[in-house]
């Protein structure tokens, strides 16, 4: 099995859906933070890539047929260049302030009773490559996602690259896949309450 897709859509673009729709597509597990908590012994060679050193890509993620969310959006560039074939998907809300809205509320709020593992500091590593800035700054986090996303479209060739926004159903994924439209609803799961209460927040928000 190979990376049939690569994601390179921050996180909280529809990723968790994403990823339970290309598994159907592709009968395969897609990679997305999800699969990190559950195989921790991933994390060194995550927090590796993360700090520049040389990771083999190829060899990491042999057992997926997919990546979206992180930690490989912070990669996006090597894994375009791991797997050429690999069509390029950019994931993002209907603006950059949505995107602040869920995001500032789940991946980049920390709980005042998290521990520092080696987890925590691939996470706090991902974060300092992919958006290197402050995560409680509004406005600069925003530009941030947005040149993230200007990158992605400037740098990935146009037959490439394909956009996603969530609401968009199966049609672009099964475009750039060249498979057929599955005769089921598209999946949708990880809202933001649901991230909340999996993560451990305590206050509603």
């Amino acid at each position: 099995m190979t990376i049939q897709l690569v994601g390179a859509g921050l996180g909280r673009t529809g990723t968790m859906s994403l990823k339970l729709a290309l598994e159907r597509l592709l009968a395969g597990t897609c990679h997305h933070m999800m699969e990190v908590f559950r195989h921790p012994e991933e994390v060194p060679r995550w927090h590796a890539a993360m700090v520049g050193d040389p990771v083999d890509f190829r060899e990491l993620l042999a057992g997926y047929s997919a990546i979206v969310d992180y930690p490989g959006a912070a990669v996006w560039r090597e894994l375009a260049t791991a797997f050429p074939d690999a069509p390029v998907l950019l994931s993002t809300r209907e603006s950059a302030d949505e995107w602040w809205q869920s995001a500032s509320n789940t991946i980049l709020a920390r709980r005042t009773d998290e521990t520092v593992d080696d987890h925590r500091r691939m996470i706090d590593a991902l974060f300092g490559r992919s958006i290197g800035v402050d995560v409680t700054d509004r406005h600069a986090v925003i530009a941030a996602y947005d040149a993230h996303n200007a990158a992605v479209r400037s740098e990935i060739p146009p037959e490439r690259l394909f956009e996603y926004q969530p609401g968009d159903g199966w049609a672009p994924l099964c475009a750039a896949l060249d498979l057929p439209e599955p005769d089921e609803p598209f999946p949708h799961t990880n809202t933001r309450q649901q991230f909340r209460e999996r993560a451990g927040f305590d206050d509603p928000t």
